[in-house]
């Protein structure tokens, strides 16, 4: 989704890192794998961003600590983030939204988070809005609808490349 998403981005003339948006889409969860031993202190987004900057990535920091939706429950955060962040973070941020195992709608997304998180719903309708407010900032610059947006299927195809060394 984010790399569909960086390629229509292109397509309507505006400048950006695709690998960047692309390699930030792939790691923005590379905290989540960690050993305890190996995951540097603080919050999701922030120890991830901390472990790539250390190994030497820090272009990756920005889009991977910016991405948690629980950051779009704080408001004041949120609105320094949504006029400062870089199209790149906020595409990863928008497609973490998005894609689980599959692409869903935003709504659908949000409706899975409460069922499974119920003790989150307050923080989660906090954040709605402003993910809204998200989703409709970088669908605006790639040119498309939400309903639009697809995944890239890549992954076939590079083991394939690959395979063929």
């Amino acid at each position: 989704m984010a790399a569909d998403l960086g390629r229509r981005c292109e397509q309507m003339g505006v400048r950006l890192d695709r690998a960047l948006v692309e390699s930030a889409a792939l790691l923005h969860d590379v905290d989540k794998i960690l050993s305890p031993a190996d995951r540097p202190a603080g919050s999701h987004g922030d120890s991830g961003a901390r472990w790539l900057s250390d190994r030497g990535f820090r272009a990756l920091a920005a889009p991977v600590r910016g991405h948690p939706v629980t950051r779009m429950r704080d408001g004041a955060w949120f609105d320094a983030w949504i006029v400062s962040a870089s199209l790149e973070a906020k595409i990863v941020a928008y497609a973490d939204k998005r894609s689980g195992q599959r692409l869903i709608s935003l709504e659908q997304r949000f409706d899975g988070w409460r069922k499974r998180h119920p003790e989150y719903a307050a923080s989660l309708d906090e954040a709605w809005p402003r993910a809204r407010r998200l989703e409709d900032d970088v669908c605006q610059v790639a040119g498309v609808r939400p309903a639009e947006i697809r995944r890239v299927r890549w992954v076939r195809r590079e083991l394939a490349r690959i395979a063929a060394r």
